[in-house]
């Protein structure tokens, strides 16, 4: 059940992956003049930051050692708290926990991103930086969210694992706050297996998020350096064979994001018309990723019936995406004092119970959207699919 990438994978990732095995020459860091140097990783960077717009690309591991890279070259110290939605995935939290931090949940509204206005209620002395996520390529309300972060002197790290080439007002998500983080897990919107990437227009953040990354060194290095580092790294570096995969995946993107957007588009016009039905709010209509249809139920029983009856469920069964079943974070949380299990943010809570994801691009259960289409479907599986779903909300 990969993400939609996944499933184009074929004969360009191929064809980049066997160039660097047949150079044997594997390592991220070369002599750009050497034929044996394939540079995948660093043309993934650069290819990145000319399709994005952003001054800087640096390639991970994953997408949680972007996210926590990002926070440590923004200067999370322990004890700092970064403001988050109480619905992401696990990492968004514990990459803050690992930087030293304390993650302060607050509300979703229903575009299941995080609520602007709920955001100033959570700043107290010890904020530090506030940390968007588009969920599920859904882009947040980034307006609201800079003036908030401008008035309060507040960074913004935009957590766009779920949100690969999404776009808020025609700025790419990741590269409209002060640093951002992407995933190239195997069920996102493109892929590498595993991987990420962060983007950043800061010299200054790109060289210490590198530093991080690399063991404290300088960016792009072609040997080991020798001298004065200010800062302690560890190991998160990508390698070429990731990187040569990645790459094929990246170039495939702005035709994937078309198709995305139109299987969405006939699925959701296909169901529309049903009586009571609501999608969640897309902050940004042209910019979202497409990958899943969001249907909210009048109460949780309806989301809870439908779902049952298309072997599916609502939102609030996701595993670890949902912040009370996470209970190893919650733990954290109450330890640290802050509020912690189900019932501690109630928007959040009913609003996920009457929430139904179906797949248009990303195919995971994990997400609670093992039911719908994939990025190869056809109209006519569409149609079938709109038809079951159709039954199934009307009981029949």
């Amino acid at each position: 059940m990969p993400g939609p990438g996944a499933y184009w994978i074929g004969e360009e990732e191929r064809r980049e992956i066997l160039e660097v095995v047949d150079s044997k020459y594997w390592f991220r860091y070369g002599n750009l003049q050497d034929p044996n140097f394939k540079h995948k990783v660093y043309d993934l960077e650069q290819e990145l930051c000319k399709q994005f717009g952003c001054g800087h690309a640096l390639a991970t591991t994953s997408g949680t050692a972007s996210l926590l890279v990002s926070l440590l070259a923004l200067g999370i110290k322990p004890g700092d708290e970064v403001i988050v939605p109480a619905y992401t995935f696990v990492a968004s939290y514990t990459s803050i926990i690992f930087a030293g931090g304390v993650p302060v949940l607050t509300e979703i509204d229903d575009s299941l991103t995080i609520d602007p206005n709920q955001i100033e209620k959570r700043i107290t002395p010890k904020t530090r930086a506030i940390m968007p996520v588009h969920m599920l390529g859904n882009p947040c309300d980034m307006e609201a969210i800079t003036d908030i972060a401008k008035r309060h002197g507040l960074p913004i790290i935009e957590d766009s694992c779920q949100a690969f080439g999404a776009t808020y007002r025609g700025k790419n998500c990741g590269t409209i706050g002060d640093i951002g983080a992407f995933s190239l897990n195997f069920f996102k919107t493109i892929t590498s297996g595993d991987g990420g990437l962060v983007s950043t227009n800061s010299k200054d953040l790109y060289e210490r998020a590198f530093g991080f990354h690399d063991q404290g060194h300088l960016p792009n290095r072609t040997g080991v350096e020798v001298g004065n580092r200010l800062i302690l790294g560890l190991n998160f570096r990508m390698n070429e064979l990731t990187g040569a995969g990645a790459l094929a995946q990246l170039r495939k993107l702005p035709k994937l994001l078309t198709r995305l957007r139109t299987l969405k588009k006939s699925l959701k016009e296909k169901i529309a018309d049903l009586p009571g039905i609501a999608f969640r709010k897309i902050n940004d209509s042209e910019g979202e990723c497409g990958t899943l249809l969001t249907v909210i139920y009048e109460s949780a029983e309806k989301a809870k019936e439908v779902g049952e009856r298309l072997g599916t469920g609502p939102i609030a069964r996701s595993g670890w995406h949902v912040y009370s079943n996470m209970e190893h974070v919650g733990a954290h949380l109450k330890s640290v004092g802050q509020p912690s299990g189900f019932g501690a943010y109630p928007v959040t809570d009913d609003m996920l119970l009457r929430s139904m994801n179906i797949s248009v691009g990303v195919v995971d259960g994990g997400l609670g959207a093992g039911f719908g289409v994939n990025i190869n479907s056809t109209e006519e599986d569409v149609e079938a699919v709109a038809q079951k779903f159709r039954a199934a909300y009307l009981g029949k």
